[in-house]
């Protein structure tokens, strides 16, 4: 297998999903589609040693400390797959997908089981089109 560095962005997720257990694998997979397709610009990459989705057009200038780009990196620890939103507090969540008041604006939604992700498949686009919404182009 070529080195990681070889790979591009999509490559290096697929790699990285295809190296976990099948049945999590298949789980991660599933939301990284939910994820991809819920806007024409979001894209994905390996980021904090995860999969990692960000906005890839066009933004004004930003400290890259207050990861505007940043959408959403998963957490993936023991067949839990934590979705980590950093800038969450700004998305308005009326579904209750997103969890938590951190200091630091993040907020989570937590995917334990397939039924969770083919259940609440919307209410992650719609998590998802709404950050899209703030982007500050």
């Amino acid at each position: 297998m070529a080195n990681s560095k070889d790979l591009n962005d999509t490559e290096a997720v697929t790699a990285y999903i295809q190296k976990l257990d099948t049945d999590f694998g298949k789980l991660v997979q599933a939301l990284r589609e939910i994820i991809l397709g819920s806007h024409e610009l979001v894209d994905e990459q390996i980021k904090w040693n995860s999969p990692a989705f960000f906005y890839k057009g066009e933004m004004k200038p930003f400290n890259p400390k207050e990861y505007k780009r940043d959408i959403v990196v998963m957490n993936l620890r023991k067949g839990i797959a934590l979705l980590v939103f950093p800038t969450g507090m700004k998305i308005k969540d009326t579904s209750g997908l997103l969890e938590g008041n951190y200091e630091d604006g993040r907020r989570m939604a937590t995917f334990k089981t397939m039924d969770e992700v083919v259940s609440r498949k919307k209410d992650l686009q719609s998590v998802i089109l709404e950050w899209v919404k703030l982007v500050d182009e």
